[in-house]
């Protein structure tokens, strides 16, 4: 069992950027991959400052994209640690907007990254207790063992599935699909 522990807030990144023309999609508005690039770069440095290691993306568990993001917004996104597991680390992040004429902010995007601590030579290396201080940290612990309750179940029904039950989902005419197998 892990003797050492390490609080929440321990594990906080802030990072800020301002939002270029160059960061757009062909809408003009900023692309969603640009978002996704910095969203693993501070879901490796908060999992890297708790853990004490380097760190690598194991899943992209959830990307929500609530609302776009303007060019001239100031971006800032907060992470933290929600859950650890032995070697593995969910972190939250959130993504506010700011147009910074009107002081308006605006939540766009809520993501999870599942993290993995390595060590030197590159192996899964053990990584601190999580200590929760607040009700809104036990709450997102508590979030995370259910949403990996639900990937696992997830991948259990991946192995179940038989031809008969994906034969009445098609039939079931509740799909835009078609077959036509060769």
């Amino acid at each position: 069992m892990n003797t050492t522990f390490k609080t929440v807030s321990s594990s906080h990144i802030t990072i800020s950027e301002l939002m270029l023309p160059s960061h757009t999609n062909f809408s003009g508005k900023i692309h969603g991959g640009y978002i996704l690039s910095l969203l693993d770069q501070i879901a490796f440095a908060c999992a890297s400052k708790f853990s004490g290691n380097y760190c690598v993306t194991a899943s992209v568990d959830t990307v929500n994209f609530l609302k776009p993001i303007e060019v001239g917004e100031l971006v800032t996104m907060k992470a933290s640690v929600n859950y650890v597991g032995t070697s593995s680390m969910i972190i939250g992040i959130r993504v506010e907007a700011e147009n910074i004429r009107t002081g308006v902010v605006k939540h766009c995007n809520s993501s999870y990254f599942t993290m993995v601590s390595k060590d030197n030579d590159g192996n899964n290396a053990k990584v601190p207790g999580l200590i929760l201080t607040t009700l809104k940290e036990v709450s997102r612990f508590e979030h995370s063992v259910k949403q990996l309750a639900l990937k696992k179940e997830r991948e259990y029904q991946k192995g179940v599935a038989t031809f008969g039950s994906i034969e009445s989902i098609l039939n079931s005419n509740q799909y835009n699909v078609k077959v036509e197998l060769e």
